[in-house]
């Protein structure tokens, strides 16, 4: 499973890449669907992992405010600085963990470990298919999605 977070992580890069290109003000403008802006989407992929994988090891939340990060390079930043202790995390994964529940304070729902690793994967996908569409109509190739040809298996 760690390689399909490193797939996420080596596109969510390009991203990032790709984003230098595109005006402060379109980073930022509020888009139709999604969660908001371009700039949002890629701080909510960030916060969402990090939330996530620090419910399943039952630390507390970080609470971040996108008003501290409006900049791609900020965003950035923030995606590196958590980054290292999350893949630190996902490397001492064993398959005892699969089934054992988490519980969460910002929902009410009893999560299994292995299901929230598999959403956490599976959201910032979801967020990258519209990042997609957004840059599209800015005239730029979006980010290859692509898993085949990354060097992952």
């Amino acid at each position: 499973m760690i390689n399909l977070f490193r797939y996420n992580w080596m596109v969510r890069d390009e991203w990032f890449e790709l984003c230098k290109q595109i005006s402060s003000e379109e980073l930022l403008r509020n888009r139709i669907g999604g969660v908001g802006s371009i700039l949002y989407t890629l701080f909510h992929i960030v916060d969402v992992e990090n939330s996530w994988i620090r419910g399943i090891q039952g630390k507390p939340d970080i609470q971040v405010q996108f008003d501290n990060y409006k900049s791609i390079q900020q965003v950035r930043e923030l995606s590196d600085s958590w980054r290292t202790e999350i893949q630190l995390f996902l490397e001492t994964w064993k398959n005892d963990f699969e089934h054992e529940i988490v519980i969460v304070s910002w929902t009410e729902g009893r999560y299994t470990k292995g299901e929230i690793l598999r959403h956490v994967i599976a959201h910032e996908i979801h967020h990258m298919g519209q990042l997609s569409i957004w840059v599209r109509d800015l005239g730029l190739q979006p980010v290859s999605a692509n898993v085949i040809g990354r060097g992952l298996f």
